[in-house]
C-alpha cells in the first residue's frame, strides 16, 4: 500500500455549482477521488447542477493498479452506501430535490446498487454491472457507458444485466466506445484514459441528466 496519495478534505464530500440545481453525486472508481473528477464536476456544475463528490476511501487515492485493488478489498459497502446518502442530503440542502448518480467502475457498481433504493431519479454507470445476486429493481432511467474491452465483465455479463434491467421495466440507454478499455474516463491515469471517448461519454451523460433531472 506504499502508493497511497493523500487528498484534500479527507472523508468529506466536495460540492460544486451554484445552489438550487438538481443534485448529481459523482462516485469515484477504484483509484479514489483523483483530480480528474474535479474537472468532471466543474463541467457538470457549469450546466446548472449541484454536484457532490464523496471520498469513499477516507483521505487517500492512488494511480497504481495493485494499490487500487487493495483499496477496493478494504472498502466497507454499507459505509459507502451511507456516505452516498449523506452526499445526497448535503446536496439537497443547497440544491434541488431531484438526484442523479454518476459512477465509474467501482463507483458505477455502487451507483447501480444505491439506485435500487429509489432515492435517485437517474443513474449513469461507466463500465459497471450488477451480478444477479445483487440485482433488484432500478426504478429510474439508467445510462450505461461501456468500454469495448473490459475484464470487469468476467462473470458479470453486461448483456444479461441489460436484459434483467429491461425485464424489470428500467428504461435503459447504452453506448459502447470502440477501442477503449476499462477506465477510459479516468484522465488521472494516463495508461487508461481515452480523451475522445471520455469527452463523448461526458456529453452523453450531461444530456441524459438534463433530460431526466430538469423540467
Amino acid at each position: 500500500m506504499s502508493q497511497l496519495v493523500p487528498i484534500p478534505s479527507p472523508g468529506q464530500a466536495l460540492y460544486y455549482g451554484e445552489p438550487g440545481g438538481p443534485v448529481v453525486v459523482l462516485l469515484h472508481d477504484a483509484y479514489g477521488r483523483l483530480p480528474w473528477l474535479e474537472a468532471y464536476a466543474h463541467a457538470l456544475a457549469s450546466r446548472g447542477f449541484r454536484v457532490a463528490v464523496p471520498d469513499l476511501y477516507d483521505g487517500v487515492c492512488t494511480i497504481d493498479t495493485g494499490t487500487s485493488e487493495g483499496l477496493v478489498a478494504a472498502l466497507d459497502i454499507g459505509t459507502a452506501l451511507a456516505e452516498i446518502d449523506d452526499a445526497i442530503v448535503g446536496g439537497q440542502l443547497t440544491g434541488h430535490e431531484r438526484v442523479g448518480l454518476v459512477g465509474f467502475a467501482l463507483g458505477g457498481w455502487l451507483a447501480l446498487l444505491h439506485a435500487q433504493a429509489g432515492a435517485a431519479d437517474a443513474v449513469v454507470s461507466y463500465y459497471a454491472t450488477l451480478a444477479e445476486r445483487d440485482h433488484g429493481v432500478i426504478p429510474c432511467p439508467a445510462l450505461l457507458q461501456w468500454a469495448e474491452f473490459d475484464e470487469w465483465y468476467a462473470g458479470e455479463d453486461p448483456d444479461s444485466f441489460v436484459t434483467r434491467l429491461k425485464d424489470h421495466g428500467t428504461p435503459v440507454t447504452q453506448h459502447r466506445y470502440i477501442g477503449t478499455r476499462h477506465g477510459f474516463a479516468n484522465a488521472s491515469v494516463a495508461s487508461l484514459v481515452d480523451l475522445q471517448a471520455a469527452a463523448l461519454a461526458f456529453a452523453r451523460s450531461a444530456v441524459f441528466l438534463e433530460s431526466n433531472l430538469k423540467d
